[in-house]
């Protein structure tokens, strides 16, 4: 088995491969040595590892797994991968939003993706037919929106998502509520409605936290999934295995 990690802002996720599936996941905001030999301890088939950070390295965890199951390969913009980069600056990009277009690329193999990350921010890329890697933007997510709402204002309460939203809002709950949340949805229908018009066939990924709950508001076929960054250092794995 295959052990892939995606450490971001505030939690990590793993997740276990067996030929190329998922056999287990995992979430901690503790990915220490600790958290990993238990994990181990209790999956003794992993051979090799990945681990994919947006928070910085973590070379004691790197050790124990080269230590414990012989491999483990720390991704970042050196490492090949299976699709051509375009972006400007490789080495700033992150190597979430990277992983994610590898794992976009491997579900819908010549076909152009669009891959939309719910998270602390929101990212929009996308992948070309030709399994190019062509950029994308990056905005504030759900609750970075609540939050800067709270904190730069003397008197607009935090709020979070809800299932009732309204056009126009009739008191400050509801304001808050809506403007964030249709204000996410609007920009996403935009981003869907203008990369449809210039790519053909386009298919849809949302992934990410809040991926499943803004997949029920926008209108149009998409594929959501919370693993794709674990599918895709899992295929980066697989293709620097030798």
């Amino acid at each position: 088995m295959n052990l892939a990690i995606d450490i971001g802002n505030s939690s990590a996720k793993a997740a276990l491969f067996e030929q190329g599936r998922i056999v287990d996941t995992f979430r901690t905001e503790r990915p220490d040595r600790n958290y990993f030999e238990t994990l181990l301890d209790s999956h003794p088939g992993v051979r090799a590892a990945i681990i994919g950070s947006a928070a910085g390295v973590y070379p004691e965890l790197e050790d124990y797994l080269r230590e414990r199951v012989g491999k483990c390969l720390r991704f970042d913009h050196t490492v090949p991968v299976p699709i051509a980069n375009r972006y400007g600056t490789p080495e700033t990009l992150g190597v979430d939003r990277l992983a994610a277009a590898v794992g976009a690329a491997g579900f819908y193999p010549g076909r152009n993706v669009l891959i939309i990350d719910f998270g602390t921010a929101i990212t929009i890329d996308l992948v070309s037919a030709k399994g190019e890697f062509l950029g994308g933007n990056i905005s504030p997510g759900v609750r970075t929106r609540f939050r800067s709402l709270h904190d730069y204002t003397q008197q607009l309460p935090l709020r979070d998502l809800t299932e009732e939203t309204s056009l126009l809002g009739q008191n400050s709950f509801n304001a808050i509520e809506s403007g964030v949340i249709l204000g996410i949805t609007y920009e996403i229908e935009g981003y869907i409605a203008e990369c449809s018009r210039r790519y053909s066939e386009l298919n849809i990924i949302f992934t990410g936290g809040d991926g499943n709950f803004f997949a029920r508001r926008v209108k149009n076929p998409i594929f959501a999934t919370h693993d794709l960054v674990l599918y895709g250092l899992n295929r980066i794995l697989e293709y620097n295995a030798d």
